[in-house]
């Protein structure tokens, strides 16, 4: 009977190491670009997603957003989640974080407003969901332009995977630059009619003038010779 317990004993050794090499709990995805472009001065949404499958309750579930200037710097925490969203307005980013997301629709996604160059860097978020016992993680790497219009490269990128190539991003086209010929001949016959019609005023005006000044002197001689005419008769009169 001894001999027929060992198979039993071992084959329950065996079962009970399978399931506790079994976790309670799946783990999290955590899903994120691992890199996004933005232009200076611009708002852009750094977008961070999870797949749980647990529903997610205020009172258990954690979120942290943190920023990490470079690779060995240390991370500062400026968003949170415990029972309600927390901004912790960092001083550099001053009040120009905006959470967008909804936990409850698994979305922890937050916008940046007023980009700036010194907003470079990477940007980590952590996210728990019990009892889901680990906490998910992505990164964005954000790059500040300052000119061109780019977008995310395209994901998800999950933890571990090496991040794509960083495609360089196209200039804005430049507006086709305009003919001037057409306004310019355009002006030049405007210009031209003009200073014809002005010509013309001027020397009907002239011709008026001068001929005004014809009327005047012949009004005056015509009083010149009457006032004449008078005296002589006077003069005969008096003889």
């Amino acid at each position: 009977s001894r001999r027929c317990s060992l198979p039993n004993f071992s084959a329950s050794l065996f079962l009970l190491s399978m399931l506790a090499a079994v976790p309670t709990g799946l783990g999290m995805e955590v899903m994120a670009p691992a890199t996004i472009n933005a232009l200076n001065g611009t708002s852009v949404k750094l977008s961070c997603t999870f797949n749980s499958c647990y529903k997610v309750e205020n009172k258990q579930f954690s979120l942290n957003w943190t920023y990490q200037e470079c690779k060995n710097c240390s991370e500062e925490l400026f968003l949170q989640f415990r029972m309600k969203i927390m901004n912790k307005q960092l001083d550099r980013f001053g009040n120009r974080v905006e959470f967008t997301g909804n936990p409850t629709k698994y979305d922890v996604s937050f916008t940046l407003n007023n980009v700036q160059l010194e907003d470079e860097g990477t940007y980590n978020c952590y996210v728990l969901n019990p009892p889901d016992r680990q906490r998910g993680h992505a990164s964005i790497s954000l790059k500040v332009l300052t000119e061109g219009r780019c977008g995310a490269v395209p994901g998800p990128w999950h933890l571990g995977q090496a991040p794509p190539a960083l495609t360089r991003c196209p200039l804005s086209p430049e507006p086709p630059k305009r003919d001037s010929t057409v306004a310019v001949i355009v002006g030049a016959s405007v210009g031209g009619f003009l200073a014809v019609v002005i010509l013309v005023l001027m020397v009907v005006k002239c011709v008026r003038r001068k001929k005004q000044q014809r009327l005047n002197t012949d009004d005056q001689k015509t009083e010149e010779e009457g006032k004449t005419d008078g005296e002589g008769n006077a003069d005969e009169g008096t003889k």
